[in-house]
């Protein structure tokens, strides 16, 4: 993104700056490196989901505190990163595709322009009726063979550029995809996750839909490692994300959020709704009975407890997660294998001051 900062010519980067600060001025935003970057983007109007983001935040009167400029800013400019690196490295190779196309067309414009002068002398000797016909007829038929055998070879690097690009796009594709998803369990992973809250949270916010999401965490997943081995400590995790996959609709989405702990994020379901599903994620596992492949042995029986909590409007996915992460934890302490929604979470202590 820098380098599109870069391009901006003197007098139009200095009126998209002025906006910039107006716009954090009127909302009360501390101008920081890390501030002007994002409102200097939305003053930009790029990406058009901070625009829209930053927009439903102001029609809704959330103020723009430490937590929020953080967030947008780790949402809509920290993570961009490793797509630029990506961006560049395709930029990289269309480059290259795309020099070798000129120098096709190049060759072939050079070619085109011998062959129609070959082609005009003869036009030329047959108006002056001073060569052999027979002779004539010859050289044009050669310089139409040269012609036909350039179309071919032109044709077929074409063609071969046209495949390089295919590969491009399914490299780039490929590349995408496994940066988006977790390799052992298959389900998507903390960026994939990102960015499906960031547009689940801006539709909650602009239609008034509620947003829910649960946090699952394996119960006694360490004793699974120490007593059995990481192999199975993994087949485990793997049995949970299936179930996790099974139990949610295409709308929603289920990740892998780190460790033992998996997540799931359900568009258009409040707090009620999202604690139905998760019991019914809770139940199907503890009925589950698993067996070591290479001994027979009967293992012990997987559980989960779960933190349920619903997006409140403007908040951050970390404040939402920070809500689930403590209904999940007060699951585990009073005694596991279960479902545990914010309404339920106990009130936290209060510090003496002085």
């Amino acid at each position: 993104m820098a380098d599109a900062f870069d391009e901006l010519d003197f007098e139009y980067a200095t009126g998209v700056a002025e906006k910039a600060m107006l716009a954090i001025a009127e909302q009360r935003v501390p101008p920081t490196p890390n501030n002007f970057h994002v409102w200097f983007k939305y003053a930009l109007g790029s990406p058009p989901e901070l625009k829209r983001t930053i927009n439903i935040l102001i029609a809704g009167k959330r103020k723009f505190d430490t937590a929020a400029n953080r967030d947008l800013f780790k949402t809509y400019v920290g993570s961009k990163a490793t797509d630029d690196a990506v961006a560049h490295h395709v930029s990289q190779q269309l480059h290259g595709v795309m020099e070798s196309a000129r120098n096709f067309l190049s060759t072939a414009i050079s070619d085109n322009r011998t062959q129609m002068k070959a082609i005009s002398d003869v036009a030329d000797r047959t108006e002056a009726g001073t060569d052999d016909p027979k002779v004539l007829i010859e050289t044009l038929m050669s310089e139409l063979a040269k012609a036909a055998t350039r179309a071919s070879k032109l044709e077929a690097g074409f063609a071969e550029k046209s495949r390089e690009l295919d590969m491009i796009r399914e490299s780039l594709s490929q590349s995408e995809e496994r940066a988006r998803t977790d390799t052992l369990t298959g389900l998507p992973n903390r960026r994939a996750l990102e960015e499906f809250f960031r547009a689940a949270q801006a539709e909650s916010m602009e239609k008034g839909q509620p947003l829910s999401a649960l946090l699952i965490d394996i119960d006694h997943f360490k004793r699974f490692n120490d007593n059995f081995g990481h192999g199975v400590g993994d087949q485990v995790l793997k049995l949970v994300a299936k179930a996790l996959r099974e139990r949610v609709r295409e709308i929603d989405l289920p990740a892998r959020y780190g460790g033992e702990e998996l997540i799931a994020v359900l568009p258009d379901t409040d707090l009620a709704g999202c604690t139905v599903v998760a019991e019914r994620i809770r139940r199907a596992l503890s009925e589950c009975k698993i067996t070591r492949r290479s001994t027979g042995q009967e293992l012990p029986g997987i559980t989960v407890s779960i933190g349920v909590g619903q997006f409140q409007f403007g908040e951050s996915m970390d404040d939402l997660i920070e809500r689930c992460d403590r209904a999940l934890y007060q699951a585990k302490r009073t005694g596991r294998n279960r479902v545990v929604s914010e309404l339920e979470l106990e009130p936290e202590p209060t510090q003496a001051t002085g």
